[in-house]
Parts: structure tokens; C-alpha cells; sequence
């Protein structure tokens, strides 16, 4: 079965940097699009980037310049550098995959304050 542990997580002041990561297990792992998401308190889902199986990366216009997604199908692992970071990127971060993309795992926090 599908399964997706995020982390990478944590603290950051404005400005500062964090990577997550997600390690992905139970499908073909190189075969699908990987996505990054983020959930802020109260609002739904935001989806936030997108990586295809040949590795071509989409964006949301907010983290755009920002944001790098990757991903190592060696290691069956997508990841999210985040730069420049924002008190709007606070939230819970998810990442998501076209092979099962009604499951989701735990989320990695990320908290941007000083």
C-alpha cells in the first residue's frame, strides 16, 4: 500500500531556509508526478508544486522563486527546499502523488515567525 512519511519540518525565523522531505513506498515510485501541499490553520489544502515522472517542476505563484522541488528516484524520495521564507508559509506541508492521490500521510509543521 501507499505510503508517504513527511519530514523536515520546524522553526524558522523570516528569511531563513528549511528542506523537507517525503519517503514514498508501496507504488512505482519513478512511474508518478510527486506533489508538495500545505494546509494553514483553517484554510483547506493549498497545493504548492508538482514534479513530473521526467522531472518537470510547476509551481504556485507565491512560492515561485522561492521554492525548488526535486526529486531522487534512486532513493524513492521527493524534496521542497524552501528560501526566503515567509510567516505565510506557515503551515502544515504534505506531499501527495498521482498514484494514490486520495491518501495522505502526517505533514511536516513548518512554523515562519521571529
Amino acid at each position: 500500500q501507499v505510503q508517504l512519511v513527511e519530514s523536515g519540518g520546524g522553526l524558522v525565523q523570516p528569511g531563513g531556509s528549511l528542506r523537507l522531505s517525503c519517503a514514498a513506498s508501496g507504488f512505482t515510485f519513478s512511474s508518478y508526478y510527486m506533489s508538495w501541499y500545505r494546509r494553514a490553520p483553517g484554510n483547506q489544502n493549498e497545493f504548492v508544486a508538482r514534479i513530473s515522472s521526467g522531472g518537470s517542476p510547476v509551481y504556485v505563484d507565491s512560492v515561485k522563486g522561492r521554492f525548488t522541488i526535486s526529486r531522487d528516484n534512486a532513493k524513492n524520495a521527493v524534496y521542497l527546499q524552501m528560501n526566503g521564507l515567509k510567516p505565510e508559509d506557515t503551515a502544515v506541508y504534505y506531499c501527495n502523488t498521482g498514484a494514490a492521490r486520495n491518501y495522505w500521510g502526517q505533514g511536516t509543521q513548518v512554523t515562519v515567525s521571529s
